[in-house]
């Protein structure tokens, strides 16, 4: 995994937690990601597995899809998705497929993690498009969410997988 971070991370990263916290307040797994195209917020989404009873509905599948239908193209090479936690497999799946040139993540995922935590789909992708990963932007704020939803869903202190 490259780590090619900019000055400008910390600060759409920020936009991305805001959208965790949605998720968050709704019940959901509290992820949010933004897609950023020419300095600009061009998407967002936050994970609504539960709202629409989707499996597929997670943050970076919605962001992707509502940047997709903003440019008029599937084919998203010029964008930035952050998301503040290490895309799944389906979401890295997704990301290589809409051609996302650059993804920025949070907190690992040691669960199911597809930069590196658990397994790896973007280097050495078989597809032909390769987006440049970078993690561990603002992983702590990421990973206290996430470790504070579960914590309460579980009645208790936080148990499992350490998120960042």
């Amino acid at each position: 995994m490259a780590d090619l971070t900019n000055p400008d991370d910390a600060r759409w990263m920020r936009d991305a937690l805001r959208e965790a916290e949605a998720a968050f307040r709704d019940g959901e797994v509290p992820v949010g990601a933004v897609v950023v195209r020419d300095g600009r917020v061009v998407a967002r989404g936050h994970n609504q597995v539960e709202r629409l009873q989707d499996a597929t509905a997670h943050a970076e599948i919605l962001a992707i899809g509502a940047a997709a239908s903003a440019a008029g193209s599937w084919r998203l090479l010029d964008a930035t998705l952050y998301v503040t936690l290490e895309p799944c497999p389906m979401c890295a799946g997704a990301i290589l497929l809409a051609r996302v040139q650059r993804v920025v993540f949070g907190a690992r995922d040691p669960e199911m993690g597809a930069a590196g935590s658990r397994v790896d789909l973007f280097s050495g992708s078989i597809l032909r498009h390769r987006a440049v990963v970078s993690g561990g932007i603002l992983d702590e704020e990421s990973g206290a969410l996430i470790r504070e939803f579960f914590a309460a869903r579980r009645k208790g202190p936080a148990h499992g997988p350490k998120w960042n």
